[in-house]
């Protein structure tokens, strides 16, 4: 195959709930802004891609290529903006949404909320038909009731419906015929198969992520034509990619039928970020850490690659609380996220202790510092008053902040209430959040079977190089990573994705009697609808291909992820396959069931364009003393005083500087803060590495 196709010029575009970030490459020049995101988020991208474009003294023209992330599907799942949505499904079941999997995810509260399925149960319609698990049908289809039902879907003013039918995994044939029967008397109705967006078993998972999909095609559909258009208007003639939550970029047309397939693309930006970075450095096992202004997010990576998962949970009534959301099955990239950004706001709670996050006060009114007319403090008012943002030239000078406004916030909401000063107000809420971010680590460690101990935690966004150092020291982890351009993370790491996409079906078979000839046709189509996909947006590339299995013992609940031959299966695979289960199951529980058979539930096939290669990091430079640009009073949380910090600039740093701490390195998009127990120095790369000092207290 022919060499990937290169880009001389192209944008990393990620609308976060509170920045809206920007990153411009063109041949080794990068170019970057931060925003405040808008009401309407394509203002606020159309307003970062002018201003980059004027700092780069370029055009929409010059641009060849664009890869956008957005928060647009998931706010819209949380806050129940979405279309007015209609469940079609077999007659008998369209309380399954509603059922769930009648589990509680807080067992002893009596107040517990479930989730409200997004389809209300007014608008949820059975259907005569059946299909047994085979495909087989027990009862056709009743194509009367589904006419039936388009007077009732039009006077309800439904613009989108989900038509999930039971074990259509298997035969989709009747939720294809009701799509035309639909689509020939309601031209303009969006319609989600669940067949088509996962098509897997357990039907409440397939049920509520066709819902979910449902939901949000009709505004992401216009938000991203709109966004087409307005970017043809103004001269953008080359490509537009969507980042995916799996960590790959599709096209416009596959974001438009998919987009619940989004929901994670912003955060799966930074892990490639971090991946990146992780390659680049030679870091086997890394900690990325990933702080905005709406929520942090931590991932584990090891060799390069960060963990992935076929399902998620969005719009948790319990925000952060595993179990309390609607599940999605799609591909994602595996991460905690928790409130706790620069937004997040601060209170106190029933127990008289301060509590920081969920609830954030986002780019408006955005915190008490930012005067427009917040007046709840957030993390960013107690950064400034700890000294560790400077006032004057936050975002770049975009954005003037009121010291004065902030230390009212914390004094009113905080300081008052627990008589405390506005400085140790300040510290306590700093505190909080670095502890949550802290043991939110630890347990997403603990649950992934891996530590903590060893990695290298590489922070970006806008707000985790002002706690990264404190988060390092409360996880005794001994360097930090601050890369180039950290402040827009994300952004950059959308220019570092490739094209990729997943095919999953479900498809039961026993190890013992493996059906070799259905599972290579089987397997052959997915190719193709992969293959398709990647080749409208990466044509010519050279091809990547994996082929998994998910396998369990007969009985159990659960499976494990089995990587399969990279080919055609043939005779004689099944005791290849049986191998590779037993390695991964003896891996993960430590023992194996001898005599029971091993059954096979879900088969992918993912297809990427081949990554560009990794430029090697230049060797470091001698080091030297850097220059500092003066000193400020920084409140240090571990001695519990204020300490006399060097600041420093980091565009004037170069290769070698070395930075004793404590020390404040400033930049336009973030600020990195060098406690007293790391030392910095900027290696090769431009990367600010903080160390820990030797003999340091942990």
């Amino acid at each position: 195959m022919s060499a990937p196709q290169t880009y001389r010029a192209q944008l990393g575009v990620d609308i976060g709930g509170t920045f809206t970030d920007v990153a411009l490459e063109a041949g080794d020049q990068r170019h970057t802004i931060k925003v405040l995101t808008t009401a309407a988020p394509e203002d606020g991208v159309m307003e970062a891609v002018a201003a980059v474009l004027g700092e780069a003294d370029m055009t929409l023209g010059n641009i060849d290529l664009i890869i956008h992330g957005t928060t647009l599907a998931t706010n819209a799942l949380i806050e129940r903006k979405g279309a007015v949505t209609a469940l079609i499904t077999t007659e008998g079941f369209r309380d399954s949404v509603e059922m769930g999997t009648e589990s509680r995810f807080e067992q002893y509260d009596v107040f517990m909320d479930k989730p409200p399925p997004l389809v209300p149960r007014r608008s949820r319609h059975g259907i005569p038909e059946r299909l047994d698990a085979r495909g087989a049908v027990l009862l056709p289809l009743d194509e009367d009731a589904v006419e039936a039902l388009v007077p009732v879907l039009d006077s309800d003013g439904v613009e989108s419906a989900a038509i999930g039918f039971l074990h259509s995994f298997v035969n989709p044939d009747h939720e294809r015929r009701t799509q035309d029967i639909l689509a020939r008397r309601l031209p303009d109705l969006a319609i989600t198969l669940s067949s088509d967006v996962s098509p897997e078993m357990r039907e409440y998972d397939r049920f509520s992520t066709a819902c979910a999909n449902a939901y949000v095609q009709p505004l992401m559909a216009r938000y991203l034509t709109g966004l087409e258009s307005q970017l043809g208007d103004r001269g953008f003639a080359g490509t537009l990619f969507v980042m995916l939550s799996g960590g790959g970029v599709t096209t416009l047309e596959t974001a438009i039928r998919f987009p619940v397939r989004l929901v994670e693309s912003g955060p799966a930006g930074g892990a490639i970020f971090a991946s990146h970075i992780a390659a680049q450095g030679g870091l086997d096992q890394v900690l990325s850490f990933d702080m905005g202004g709406t929520t942090a997010k931590i991932c584990l990576i090891d060799d390069a690659k960060p963990q992935t998962a076929r399902s998620f949970e969005v719009a948790r009534v319990y925000r952060f609380l595993k179990g309390s959301g609607l599940p999605i099955r799609i591909p994602v990239i595996e991460m905690v996220e928790i409130g706790a950004g620069g937004g997040s706001i601060a209170h106190i709670d029933q127990t008289g202790r301060i509590a920081v996050g969920p609830e954030s006060a986002e780019a408006s009114p955005g915190p008490a510092c930012y005067g427009q007319g917040g007046v709840a403090p957030a993390v960013t008012d107690a950064d400034l008053v700890m000294g560790r943002i400077d006032a004057s030239a936050f975002s770049g000078g975009r954005l003037q902040l009121d010291t004065a406004a902030a230390s009212e916030a914390l004094r009113t909401a905080v300081g008052e209430p627990l008589g405390l000063s506005d400085e140790l107000a300040a510290y306590g809420v700093g505190e909080m959040v670095d502890e949550n971010m802290a043991n939110a680590v630890r347990v997403h460690a603990i649950e992934s079977g891996k530590t903590i101990g060893g990695r290298t935690l590489v922070a970006f966004g806008g707000a985790a190089p002002l706690h990264a150092a404190r988060i390092a020291e409360k996880l005794d982890i001994d360097r930090v990573v601050v890369p180039v351009n950290a402040g827009v993370g994300s952004a950059v790491g959308f220019l570092r994705a490739n094209v990729a996409y997943e095919v999953v079906r479900s498809n039961y078979q026993r190890l013992e009697g493996l059906d070799i000839g259905a599972i290579n046709a089987m397997l052959a189509e997915m190719q193709a609808e992969a293959l398709a996909i990647v080749e409208r947006g990466a044509p010519g590339a050279e091809r990547l291909e994996t082929r998994t299995a998910f396998m369990r013992y007969i009985g159990q609940g659960h499976e494990i992820s089995v990587e399969l031959p990279q080919r055609e299966l043939t005779p004689g695979d099944d005791a290849v396959i049986r191998k590779v289960f037993e390695g991964a199951y003896q891996t993960l529980y430590d023992r194996l069931i001898p005599s029971v058979d091993i059954e096979i539930l879900s088969w992918i096939v993912a297809v990427a364009s081949a990554p560009e290669a990794v430029p090697p990091a230049n060797g470091d430079a001698s080091s030297f003393d850097a220059a500092a640009d003066g000193s400020r009073q920084v409140f240090d949380p571990a001695s519990g005083a204020y300490l006399k910090a060097t600041v420093y600039q980091r565009g004037s740093l170069t290769p070698g500087a070395r930075i004793p701490g404590p020390a404040v390195i400033t930049e336009d998009e973030t600020t990195t803060v060098v406690t007293p127990l790391f030392d910095a120095r900027v290696d090769g790369r431009g990367a600010i590495i903080l160390t820990r000092k030797t003999g340091g207290p942990a």
